[in-house]
């Protein structure tokens, strides 16, 4: 971890046959409707790596520099993290050539599907990694047309000098209410920024409670309309939208969720050893502090291919 987050706590573990076999560490912060505090496990204050929870913060960014879209669908694909389902790669595709713009024209890398069953179809079909398929392409494909729109060059438009990257900077900061704490590269080859869990929280919370029509509130309700663009089928952040009314959910890579529910509060965590395995056990525990039930999929441990155990969360 970067200097100056400090670790968290043991959030969840795995029983086997009612031992326990593994433990996963981590911090959450769950903030009420005000956005005081009501619950924190860890380090709330320390800066990560949201990942692509950053990316409804970068929506509004886009959407602050001249982005326009005529279907809230296309919005909700900007924000999110596809699985490379045909459904995802067709609009992909239809949105660049709408604008004059090609696959070729994005800069992050060609993949497969991130969706497991779309991945295994993939690889039987013989298909190969494409700019299109990769998770981040709706939001590349959404920086490319907000610099169109802007009048600025779509060259390097990933870099942090590009003006792109800059508003996109600018305006997490101010969701957050802190200045990012560190800057890197993230796997999608844009600029990926440091803020507190709280800092998340909070920003989580201005979303949904932001005035209706607002470049806030667009995103918000453009990702809570169109869930399965946002990840994918049977993905949590599609589960929990579809589930929970009026939720946001934003995961990222490396073990970062953010969710926020009007009236009710918002909840930012990171596992430390970046398991994704433990973010649904740990976050249905987050959003019941909340008062906010969500029954995740069950996450037995196998033993000879029968259930012997669970993940859980122990806070």
């Amino acid at each position: 971890m970067r200097d100056g987050y400090r670790g968290g706590a043991v959030l969840a573990e795995a029983v086997r046959s009612g031992f326990t076999e593994s433990t996963h560490r981590g911090s959450v912060v769950v903030l009420d409707a005000g956005g005081a505090p009501l619950a924190v496990r860890g380090d709330g204050r320390g800066p990560v790596f949201p990942r692509s929870s950053n990316k409804p913060l970068q929506g509004v960014g886009m959407l602050r520099s001249g982005l326009r879209l005529d279907d809230d669908a296309d919005l909700a694909l900007v924000c999110a993290s596809h699985w490379g389902e045909d459904v995802h790669v067709s609009r992909v595709e239809a949105l660049l050539g709408a604008h004059g713009f090609a696959g070729a024209d994005l800069h992050c890398p060609p993949d497969l599907p991130a969706g497991p069953a779309v991945r295994d179809e993939a690889l039987r079909a013989g298909q190969v990694p494409t700019r299109t398929r990769m998770n981040c392409s709706g939001k590349h494909t959404g920086m490319l047309l907000a610099c169109q729109a802007a009048g600025w060059t779509t060259d390097g438009y990933w870099e942090p000098s590009h003006p792109l990257q800059r508003q996109l900077r600018a305006t997490a900061e101010e969701l957050t209410g802190e200045p990012a704490a560190a800057a890197g590269v993230d796997g999608c080859g844009a600029p990926v920024l440091a803020f507190s869990l709280t800092g998340v929280a909070q920003a989580f919370l201005r979303l949904v409670h932001a005035a209706p029509g607002s470049f806030e509130r667009q995103v918000a309700d453009a990702m809570r309309a169109h869930p399965r663009l946002v990840a994918g089928t049977g993905a949590t952040d599609t589960l929990l939208m579809t589930q929970v009314p009026g939720l946001l959910a934003k995961g990222g890579a490396e073990g970062f969720a953010a969710v926020a529910v009007p009236g009710a509060g918002a909840v930012a965590l990171k596992i430390d050893d970046g398991a994704m395995r433990a973010i649904p056990a740990v976050l249905s525990a987050a959003l019941g502090a909340l008062g906010v039930d969500w029954e995740p999929p069950p996450s037995p441990v196998l033993g000879g291919g029968e259930p012997v155990g669970e993940l859980r969360a122990v806070w």
